[in-house]
């Protein structure tokens, strides 16, 4: 089961969900009454309110804003006019493995918009907020944390950058002892490059509790792992472990009148997940297994090591609402900043979510024959992620869904949308209109 993260409860989402609609043509799916009716009698409403910065909103990159590296028509426009009307906006993704910066860097290049950190949330950003704890997590500043993923030491220094000050990776772990996985020989140049010495040796005492030895407080899934092999390796025998000491094991596991037959009860590392995707769009013509994949390997390992035992975790990423709590936060944060005084005592009142999806080929069939598989960062994760969230101080989330990602009209969206517009500018007129505004001219 995943776990609660502070005040925000992390439930399955259905991602498969599909809710009826009618046909209205080949190209258009119509949304539900109940939705057109409250779209309408807000815009009704909308025109006697005087125009005012209460709403934002929040992109998805690929397939929104930029496909294959390269922008997507209107998304320079679309930014542009935010920024030029301080509305406030933030880019929300389920990528990762870099430092924002360099994100933002790699982004402001491509679109030619000046952005900043300040407005940019990828999978692993919300983890910053467990440097100084919550309420459901002691603080980890100054704790040692395991970081895996993502290439080379890239992922330990975007914790780093948190201010997560005692960070090792399994580069440091087998470097140091390198039986630990007797099939790491062929990557050893690799691990030295990037190996730093660990803050503590690892104690070989089994089930003796021995301060002296390396002890991870916390396991963090920045990124795709790399060598899934040793990860899973590594996880499993700090799951495995008395109160988080590698090189131990619990006495705990197996007993069957403990919660969880006493799995993951002996005060062992919480272990933390960025992204649950299980597929993503990569240069190959077909989708390419993710973190989500990694995920589901360890926890198919971990079932038949525990002969059936829940792996506990958190999971972070869209569609999570831990991820959207901590969009809105990100969000606020942003609208003080370019509104100044004009934003205080003045909440948030609408987010508009702008999703869209990846179509990729996939070859089934012995004829051979060409069948879609859609891909999101998560199926359906912005607009199910936006439609789920309920938001801890009343903001309205809305979700649009754009075509350029691509979406075509032929078959209902996986997750009903509010709106479905062709791209990311019509979604920016679309939420100006809701929200009171007159959208600037199309042309």
């Amino acid at each position: 089961m995943v776990q609660s993260y502070g005040r925000f409860l992390l439930p399955k989402l259905n991602a498969g969900l599909v809710l009826g609609r009618s046909l209205e043509s080949s190209t258009s799916w119509s949304l539900p009454m109940r939705r057109t009716q409250r779209r309408t009698l807000q815009t009704i409403a909308s025109k006697t309110r005087n125009r005012k910065n209460d709403f934002g909103f929040a992109f998805d990159i690929d397939g929104v804003l930029i496909r294959s590296s390269k922008p997507l028509a209107g998304a320079k426009r679309a930014l542009q006019y935010l920024q030029s009307q301080r509305i406030p906006f933030i880019l929300l993704t389920n990528g990762g493995g870099k430092s924002e910066a360099e994100r933002v860097s790699e982004l402001t290049e491509r679109l030619g918009v000046p952005l900043d950190t300040g407005l940019f949330v990828q999978s692993h950003t919300p983890f910053a907020d467990l440097v100084h704890g919550t309420e459901n997590q002691k603080p980890l500043k100054d704790a040692c944390i395991l970081v895996t993923g993502g290439h080379g030491d890239r992922c330990r220094r975007v914790a780093e950058k948190y201010g997560f000050t005692n960070v090792i990776t399994p580069a440091d772990i087998v470097a140091a002892y390198p039986t630990i996985w007797p099939f790491s020989h062929e990557f050893h140049d690799y691990y030295a490059a990037q190996a730093r010495p660990l803050p503590r040796p690892v104690i070989d005492t089994h089930y003796v509790d021995d301060r002296s030895g390396l002890k991870v407080d916390a396991i963090f899934v920045y990124n795709d792992p790399r060598d899934w092999a040793l990860d899973t390796q590594l996880i499993l025998d700090l799951l495995l472990s008395h109160k988080g000491y590698l090189g131990t094991v619990s006495t705990l596991n197996g007993t069957a009148s403990l919660p969880n037959r006493g799995y993951q009860q002996d005060q062992q590392p919480p272990l933390y997940f960025s992204n649950p995707d299980l597929l993503w769009a990569a240069a190959w013509p077909l989708p390419r297994l993710g973190q989500g994949g990694f995920q589901a390997a360890l926890n198919g390992v971990w079932k038949a090591v525990t002969k059936g035992a829940e792996l506990q975790h958190h999971m972070f990423g869209k569609p999570n609402l831990v991820t959207y709590a901590f969009a809105e936060k990100k969000l606020e944060e942003h609208r003080g900043v370019i509104l100044g005084k004009g934003a205080v005592g003045d909440r948030l009142q609408k987010v508009y979510m702008v999703g869209g999806k990846f179509r990729l080929p996939i070859i089934c069939g012995v004829q051979h024959r060409v069948a879609s598989l859609t891909v999101t960062d998560n199926p359906a994760s912005d607009i199910q992620g936006a439609n789920e969230f309920e938001s801890p101080q009343g903001t309205d989330w809305q979700s649009i869904l754009v075509r350029s990602g691509v979406y075509d009209g032929n078959a209902p969206p996986s997750a009903e949308p509010d709106a479905i517009v062709d791209g990311v500018w019509e979604a920016v007129q679309w939420g100006l209109k809701s929200s009171g505004w007159k959208p600037p001219d199309s042309s």
